[in-house]
């Protein structure tokens, strides 16, 4: 089993910063993937960017440019820097880790809510 503990939500203006961490513990096999995904109010949860243990990196065309994914492998921790934040951002925070070999897992933490006033 694994654990995700996110951190790092609050509340902010629109145009600042934040910087979510999420930690994982258990039996983690060493090739994964880590993500952030987000649900707003009445809105679908909706990926918004993934990375895996090589480093490579993908974000969803909303947040490019503005948020960054990165992530300490001898910590198994994942980060989600975001900045020039907008109203629009405002959601639960989810941290997901996976892999498909040797057996398909998926993980999720708990949640964070960000908000961002405008």
């Amino acid at each position: 089993q694994v654990q995700l503990v996110e951190s790092g939500g609050g509340l902010v203006q629109a145009g600042e910063s934040l910087r979510l961490s999420c930690a994982a513990s258990g039996s983690i096999f060493s090739i994964n993937v880590m993500g952030w995904y987000r649900q707003a109010p009445g809105k679908q949860r909706e990926l918004v960017a993934l990375i895996t243990s090589g480093g490579s990196t993908s974000y969803v065309d909303s947040v490019k440019g503005r948020f960054t994914i990165s992530r300490n492998n001898a910590k198994n921790t994942v980060y989600l820097q975001m900045d020039s934040l907008k109203p629009e951002d405002t959601a639960v925070y989810y941290c997901n880790m996976k892999w498909d070999y040797p057996t398909y897992r998926n993980y999720w933490g708990q949640g964070t809510q960000v908000t961002v006033s405008s």
